[in-house]
């Protein structure tokens, strides 16, 4: 790789650019994540079980659509503003309208066929097609805007706040205006939902703008054309498979986003029905942002001491611990069990500020097993795999909620509100442990390795330079 000359160096406006990216992405991604099974189960009647099957097909769908998106970046032009930025102004506004089509509380009355069958396209259009068309360009961006490693570590840092500011809005501000309490229950008010949809949508395409605008390629890959035409996508599945630093990776994201995203989706049940008060959830988001700046403080020097795999294993273990206490305790008191869970933020904030850099570490390693830079294939997979953890948490807590017999009608019972609780935290424990063991023992870009491949890369690099290609 060669960085561009008359450039001007990274900076503050490359790290505000790249956190107003995960900004724009988590107003849909979020609301996704966190409240597309509550919206469709408590406002529009369809069936938790069917939601999370839905979410499952479409995951079907991306094995295509993000490796083809990779492929399409790996293989784009480099324009005057770079490789991957052009696709973020491109389909900012696609993916904003996509979104917001799939809240429409007016279609509720509509008959059962018609509302899965809308909620299959809409999440498709949405998901499979445009937002998977933005996240893998800024996703793969990461290392274009530098080559360096402590640069690359502030952008998942930056990253990471961008999607926490985001989620203190989305996790705190829907919880605020979109819950009416009727008698001694909290509901869902679906018009109102569909409002702050349009509105998040808006705010998705402001942020998208902005990383556009602050952010600079400054890095493009020198590869042979000869070697990128051999590359299939068939060469690529197979590098893939032998690649124990992506594929162990790609377990890792699918654990990880099982277990976190159940916990946080999970929270839409925990607080309204089995507390009862909704307004608390909008106070434990503010817990999660307090535990992940107190992260972002802490995880770029644990990281450079120790390692990031090392930082990682250590900080899952802690949500690990946190869990198990909250299970045991049950606590009564819902602001004991807000103060609580706080903690494992801190630990799963110190492990969410590195894993972005976690990929830049297996492209490179990749570069040097295969001899070819393929930041869009090779991101396209690991977005793969983190779509299919979404997808595979829905599932999960759609088909937990219908075992314990969750419906709009029993949806306070004692029986169902403890199951809630135990499937709130019980499952994210499990899935914390199993991403521990993954990342300590499958995975290999231990601190050693990682700075091995650095400098191996920096002796490639500079041999580039010296002989012109």
């Amino acid at each position: 790789m060669k960085e561009k000359a008359n450039i001007k160096p990274f900076g503050l406006s490359d790290k505000l650019g790249y956190l107003f990216g995960d900004f724009g992405n988590d107003f849909t991604f979020l609301l996704s994540s966190s409240f597309l099974l509550k919206f469709y189960t408590d406002v529009m009647g369809v069936e938790a079980a069917v939601v999370g099957v839905v979410m499952m097909i479409a995951r079907f769908v991306d094995a295509f659509t993000d490796v083809a998106m990779g492929r399409i970046c790996d293989r784009s032009r480099i324009t005057p503003v770079g490789k991957f930025k052009p696709w973020i102004r491109r389909m900012c506004a696609p993916v904003a309208i996509s979104s917001f089509l799939i809240y429409q509380s007016s279609l509720a009355d509509m008959p059962m066929t018609f509302k899965i069958i809308y909620l299959f396209i809409t999440y498709i259009l949405w998901g499979s097609i445009f937002y998977t068309s933005i996240n893998i360009p800024y996703g793969s961006m990461a290392s274009a805007i530098s080559a360096e490693p402590d640069d690359r570590q502030s952008l998942s840092t930056y990253r990471t706040m961008g999607g926490v500011l985001a989620g203190l809005i989305v996790g705190a501000g829907i919880p605020l205006v979109a819950y009416d309490t009727v008698g001694d229950t909290v509901v869902l008010n679906g018009g109102r939902f569909t409002v702050v949809a349009g509105v998040f949508s808006l705010l998705a395409v402001g942020c998208y703008l902005l990383c556009y605008t602050l952010t600079t390629e400054r890095v493009k890959a020198v590869t042979d054309e000869k070697i990128q035409e051999k590359n299939s996508v068939v060469t690529m599945f197979k590098n893939a498979l032998q690649n124990r630093a992506l594929i162990s990776i790609i377990v890792a994201s699918i654990v990880m986003l099982l277990a976190q995203l159940t916990m946080q989706s999970m929270a839409n049940y925990v607080y309204p029905n089995y507390y009862k008060n909704a307004t608390a959830q909008s106070a434990s988001t503010i817990t999660m942002v307090i535990g992940m700046s107190i992260a972002a403080v802490l995880a770029k020097p644990l990281a450079k001491k120790y390692g990031k795999a090392e930082v990682s294993v250590a900080s899952n273990l802690l949500a690990v611990v946190v869990c198990i206490i909250l299970f045991v305790l049950r606590p009564d008191n819902v602001w004991v069990y807000i103060v609580i869970q706080g903690l494992s933020w801190i630990g799963l904030g110190i492990f969410s500020m590195v894993s972005w850099a976690l990929i830049t570490d297996v492209i490179d390693y990749a570069e040097l097993k295969n001899g070819i830079r393929e930041d869009g294939a090779v991101y396209a997979l690991y977005s793969f795999a983190r779509k299919l953890g979404q997808a595979a948490s829905a599932g999960l807590t759609g088909a937990l909620l219908t075992a314990i017999g969750y419906s709009s009608a029993t949806a306070f019972d004692e029986g169902v509100v403890n199951g809630i609780y135990n499937i709130a935290t019980l499952v994210p424990a499990v899935g914390f442990f199993l991403l521990a063991l993954v990342l300590w023992f499958w995975y290999p870009l231990h601190k050693k390795q990682v700075d091995a491949n650095v400098e191996a890369l920096k002796r490639k690099r500079r041999s580039s330079d010296e002989t012109g290609y």
